[in-house]
């Protein structure tokens, strides 16, 4: 019995020498090493998002077609001895002293007796009261050049155009005493009424701003000398 006993441990002894190792089978474990350093923490870049831009916007200027500034050419002079004539801007009057009127404008500053031009002179006043004011009158006077003396006044009722506006066309043969007087000076007063004639606005004497011409003197001047 002993023999057999011992004759099976020895078979067994045997066949595990014979055998080859078994692997593994177990995953490894990581197993951390002593002089493995502790990993380092990297902090997270954290992005903060940017503010919206505002898209810009572009407003486009519209372009006219086939618009043309304004050209004004001049009258050819005229063939007579007469000197030309060039338009000059309306003179107007200053409001400090035009009680009672909004605007006064004279079409010239000058003009003449006879055939030059201009023969007129164009008055246009804009009233204060506009829904007041009935009538306006138009006073002038001559003033001598040299002396200095004045006309009696000559009294002319101004058009009335209609909200406010009145208007009158001055020529020379209006005024009194005209050929007492060689180029004067014409001074001018303008007073404003409503019903019953009571006045609502009068303006000071404007003087040495209107001047009359001879035409007679202007040819002179405009013909060339030989």
């Amino acid at each position: 019995m002993k023999n057999i006993v011992a004759f099976l441990l020895c078979t067994f002894l045997l066949t595990s020498c014979a055998l080859p190792a078994i692997p593994n089978l177990l995953p490894a474990q990581n197993v951390p090493s002593a002089t493995q350093s502790a990993p380092s923490l990297t902090p997270t870049e954290t992005h903060t998002p940017l503010p919206t831009q505002p898209t810009a916007t572009f407003t486009l200027t519209p372009t006219l077609v086939g618009f043309k500034t304004a050209t004004f050419t001049a009258a050819p002079a005229s063939e007579t001895a007469a000197p030309a004539f060039t338009d000059t801007p309306p003179v107007v009057i200053p409001s400090q002293v035009i009680n009672g009127f909004n605007l006064i404008t004279l079409s010239a500053h000058e003009f003449y007796l006879g055939k030059c031009e201009p023969s007129s002179v164009k008055f246009t006043v804009q009233v204060a009261q506009p829904t007041v004011v009935l009538f306006v009158g138009l006073f002038v006077r001559l003033k001598g050049a040299v002396t200095g003396t004045t006309s009696p006044w000559t009294s002319l009722p101004m058009d009335n155009m209609g909200a406010g506006t009145f208007t009158h066309t001055l020529i020379p043969d209006e005024i009194k005493y005209l050929q007492s007087y060689e180029e004067p000076w014409v001074q001018y007063q303008l007073v404003a009424t409503k019903a019953a004639a009571v006045e609502v606005g009068r303006t000071q004497i404007f003087d040495e701003m209107l001047r009359l011409k001879n035409c007679s003197s202007a040819q002179t001047t405009a013909t060339p000398t030989p």
